[in-house]
């Protein structure tokens, strides 16, 4: 079934307010939530929000936690997000590398005690309006990526967004996991009761799966690429880059290393993010770079297609024309995640907006 946007926000609202949220906070994570799932990224919005209950359960999420800045210099700082949910912690962090890229030219935040922040391509996007290229990763709370050539689990999906401004074409957004796919993706096929691709997962033994609760309650993803003759050491290596930049320089956990699951004696969540934001303007004439952007796009747009009915696109494009959908539209919810949200919204004790 579909839902407008607006029926979305005052149910994810109604769900903060009764856990204890701060209003400036909701503001920030539900319009992150429902951005995302307009853009068609399904497993980041509003599908995540039973999973942070859970996290909430644990002892992981603190609502209300204050973010604080650790450290602070002119193109760079350290920021801590008291364990908090990751949407506050990214948006705060965001916002100031792209404060201190309007003084500088380029500004670099990084972020520890923190939690899942959803999708990542939300936070490079937001040095868009400014006219600036936007980079974020981001760690996560869990293990999920398996090494080249491994059958344990080590990293996680550690996601990469880079976002870059045009001026006649939408803006260039690139938002991947370094895994085959999110681990979004088999919640996703699990609710809808069908099998996912060979390649995607591992069971526990290390043998490929097709089964998407199985995949799930294994937690085994495939290094993007899916195997050592497709690439997947490329794949496990940009992982490990975006744990180096989100985590080892934040100070925040790496949840495969034993040591440091304990680093926080259990008192919440430590996931690391990395924020930056740049000024092509610094570099180049006022709408050079947007210009000569627009002619790689429209270059690439133009390359000749495979498949007369499939024309060439480049990163962002099936956000945008999914944006446009859902906005005219609505955003369909699987009907196993509607239930899901009714029974989160009776242990929270709110209003369940999404009855029929």
């Amino acid at each position: 079934m579909n839902y407008s946007a607006a029926i979305l926000r005052a149910q994810i609202q109604a769900i903060l307010e009764a856990l204890g949220m701060p209003s400036d906070y909701i503001v920030t994570t539900v319009d992150a939530m429902v951005e995302t799932d307009l853009r068609g990224v399904d497993s980041h919005g509003v599908g995540m929000v039973p999973a942070y209950l859970n996290m909430y359960r644990r002892g992981l999420i603190i609502f209300d936690a204050p973010i604080k800045e650790v450290k602070d210099l002119p193109s760079l700082a350290l920021v801590d997000g008291g364990h908090g949910l990751g949407h506050p912690v990214g948006a705060y962090c965001m916002e100031l590398a792209i404060k201190k890229c309007n003084e500088t030219g380029v500004g670099m935040v990084v972020a520890r005690n923190s939690n899942h922040y959803g999708a990542a391509g939300g936070y490079a996007r937001r040095a868009l309006v400014h006219g600036f290229i936007g980079l974020s990763t981001t760690g996560t709370p869990g293990m999920g990526l398996v090494p080249t050539f491994g059958k344990k689990a080590m990293l996680g999906t550690n996601p990469i967004a880079f976002a870059a401004p045009a001026r006649r074409n939408p803006p260039f957004v690139l938002d991947m996991a370094t895994t085959t796919v999110a681990i979004g993706k088999l919640a996703i096929a699990q609710r809808l009761g069908l099998p996912i691709p060979e390649g995607w997962a591992l069971d526990e033994t290390g043998a490929p799966t097709t089964d998407a609760r199985v995949a799930r309650e294994a937690r085994r993803l495939t290094a993007l690429g899916g195997n050592r003759e497709l690439g997947s050491h490329k794949g496990y290596g940009l992982a490990t880059m975006v744990d180096i930049l989100s985590s080892t320089l934040s100070g925040a956990a790496i949840p495969g290393v034993e040591d440091h699951l304990d680093r926080n004696n259990n008192s919440g969540g430590n996931v690391g993010h990395f924020f930056m934001a740049i000024d092509p303007n610094v570099l180049r004439d006022d709408g050079a770079f947007e210009d000569d952007l627009d002619d790689l796009i429209d270059a690439l747009h133009a390359t000749p297609p495979a498949d007369e009915n499939q024309p060439v696109l480049v990163a962002g494009d099936p956000e945008e024309e999914c944006y446009a959908t859902r906005q005219r539209e609505g955003i369909p919810l699987a009907d196993r995640l509607i239930d899901e949200l009714e029974v989160v919204c009776l242990e929270v004790g709110c209003n369940f907006l999404l009855g029929v």
